[in-house]
């Protein structure tokens, strides 16, 4: 049997004038390329909607920490007001000592915002229809009016609401969000 010497046009080789690290580092180079141009674009549409999440992440954030705080503050104000039952001071005036122990509490919400309401011993102040402006309850002693009602064994309760805002991006989502704190200690 004889060969020949004649090979069939398809088992033709074609010789590449590249050595073989020419032609791995030029595919690599190429892929690199490739890579980071896809990379790119999905980090650019990535991007915004993961702004979007923390945004709002960090607007949820800032609304719980008032929240904490705003509850914090309305506990402490109810206590003070439980154990100084007996020991306040002309005027008299158990609402101005809730009204100022939550401020104080309280140093990053604005006092403007906050709306009052305080429950001695079953009766309520401010009276129902009453501005919060105008939150007083003076008492002419400790023994009559408001003081009068912050007798040992009965309750107080101390409620605050303030107005939270869950804003990004120039949208409020939640307008008629309210943050309210309300805390009852047996007075002393």
């Amino acid at each position: 049997m004889q060969r020949s010497n004649q090979s069939a046009p398809f088992l033709r080789v074609v010789r590449c004038s590249r050595s073989i690290g020419e032609r791995i580092r030029a595919r690599l180079r190429f892929s690199k390329e490739k890579e980071q141009g896809s990379s790119m674009i999905e980090f650019a549409l990535c991007l915004p909607p993961l702004l979007i999440m923390m945004t709002g992440t960090f607007a949820m954030g800032i609304t719980l920490a008032n929240y904490e705080m705003l509850n914090n503050a309305v506990s402490v104000s109810a206590m003070q007001l439980a154990t100084q039952a007996g020991q306040l001071a002309s005027p008299y005036d158990p609402c101005a000592l809730v009204v100022s122990t939550v401020e104080a509490s309280a140093p990053s919400l604005k006092p403007a915002n906050m709306a009052f309401s305080l429950n001695l011993n079953g009766t309520p102040y401010p009276a129902t229809g009453t501005s919060n402006s105008s939150f007083s309850c003076t008492s002419t002693s400790n023994t009559a009016g408001a003081a009068g009602n912050l007798k040992q064994g009965t309750t107080a309760q101390v409620t605050v609401t303030y107005p939270c805002s869950l804003r990004y991006y120039g949208a409020n989502n939640f307008p008629n969000c309210t943050l309210t704190a309300t805390t009852s200690e047996a007075v002393q």
